[in-house]
């Protein structure tokens, strides 16, 4: 390089001196950065799964307390043996809803009967509870879903509802599930409105995950995000635009296929270490403030789920091709794409002002969009997408 004269080889100095402190910032930071990825201690899908369970549960100790869902008490009960030589599973209907007082009656009982760990047989809420109640009394914990509605059954956090059905927190457990054993064939026969909702939840993983990892924001583990997490979130989306419409035609069929099988798998799986590991945004801020409107409560957790995905496309400005994919998606496999889809016919301003404000508030996910997101932003959102919506349903 020629220099003219001395001030511009200075200027040239101080400029590399500039530009060197910069660089060193930067790989300082990139030293500090600590990532953070949570796992199942074990996963088996497939069809007659259920058939290894006791063998599975010889792993983690000789007394069980097992909390089943009425459906899946009627169901499986004759499946799961309650004594063997070298076991015995205490059984327990699961009384609907993971709320304060349903986890301290079965942790009472887990207490009563010197419980060594605990199985948690239903859908999400039993699953919830069942890893909760698992994580006070210090034990392994035995997932086995009998329905594809939620991520719930990978991960080491949990909702607590009130005993009428509001979010009320998060709870977090010390360690992942022990195990996940989940019977495809179980899933293939449970109605297919609750795959769908499991594919509305999963359909959330990767723009979550998306947002996280442009924002720098933390995952549900308390750290920054793993490629693997990030990777895994994409192949969850993937899956579902790919297989989605095969599963749910295998589902109404009460068939296994290759394609519930994957679906199985992202709205389990994928979606679970994907949501956990990559992390949450808004969609889930929208659910948990629908949950404070009662014409909501008898929609499923991924029905709301999915009409926050549907709100964050036009709340980050995404583009006209992603929105329509998303939305042929959605009405492909008969996930909510109105309001009214939800229960919502006719609500007031008011209403959704006091969803906004719930899902707005502090430590709220939503907030790892980056930037100051209000209560205003996410009433436009909501009435955008419940827009897009109703324009499409006038066009078929």
């Amino acid at each position: 390089m020629l220099f003219y004269n001395a001030n511009d080889f200075s200027a040239c100095i101080c400029y590399s001196l500039v530009m060197f402190g910069e660089l060193l910032r930067n790989y300082e930071g990139v030293l500090k950065m600590i990532t953070k990825t949570f796992f199942p201690g074990r996963y088996i899908q497939g069809l007659r799964a259920i058939e290894r369970l006791e063998s599975e549960l010889s792993n983690f100790g000789k007394v069980g307390l097992c909390i089943m869902a009425p459906s899946a008490m009627k169901m499986l009960r004759g499946k799961i043996p309650e004594q063997t030589a070298e076991l015995r599973l205490v059984f327990e209907e699961f009384k609907r809803e993971c709320c304060d007082r349903e986890i301290e009656r079965l942790a009472c009982l887990g207490n009563e009967c010197h419980a060594q760990f605990v199985v948690a047989v239903g859908g999400g809420k039993t699953i919830d509870t069942g890893k909760i109640v698992a994580d006070r009394l210090s034990t392994p914990v035995v997932v086995v879903p009998t329905i594809a509605s939620t991520d719930a059954p990978c991960s080491a956090c949990a909702v607590v509802y009130s005993e009428e059905g509001v979010v009320v927190r998060v709870e977090y457990q010390k360690r992942n599930p022990d195990l996940v054993l989940v019977d495809s064939g179980i899933i293939a026969n449970a109605p297919e409105r609750f795959l769908v909702s499991g594919m509305g939840d999963a359909l959330a993983t990767w723009f979550e995950a998306e947002s996280c990892r442009n924002s720098k924001s933390k995952n549900e583990a308390g750290e920054l995000g793993s490629l693997t997490a990030y990777a895994l979130s994409r192949l969850c989306y993937d899956t579902l635009l790919e297989f989605g419409v095969a599963a749910l035609v295998s589902c109404k069929a009460n068939v296994v296929t290759p394609a519930l099988e994957h679906v199985i798998e992202a709205n389990i799986l994928l979606s679970g270490l994907g949501f956990e590991s990559g992390g949450l945004a808004t969609a889930h801020s929208i659910h948990n403030g629908l949950t404070v409107l009662p014409g909501t409560h008898n929609y499923y957790h991924g029905e709301k789920v999915a009409l926050g995905v549907l709100a964050s496309l036009f709340l980050n400005g995404k583009s006209k091709a992603l929105i329509d994919e998303v939305y042929c998606f959605c009405e492909s496999v008969g996930l909510p794409t109105t309001l009214s889809e939800l229960g919502l016919t006719g609500v007031s301003l008011d209403g959704l002002k006091k969803v906004a404000v719930r899902a707005c508030i502090k430590d709220e996910s939503i907030h790892h969009e980056g930037g100051n997101i209000t209560p205003e932003m996410v009433i436009h959102a909501l009435l955008a997408a419940d827009g897009e919506g109703q324009r499409r349903k006038r066009l078929v």
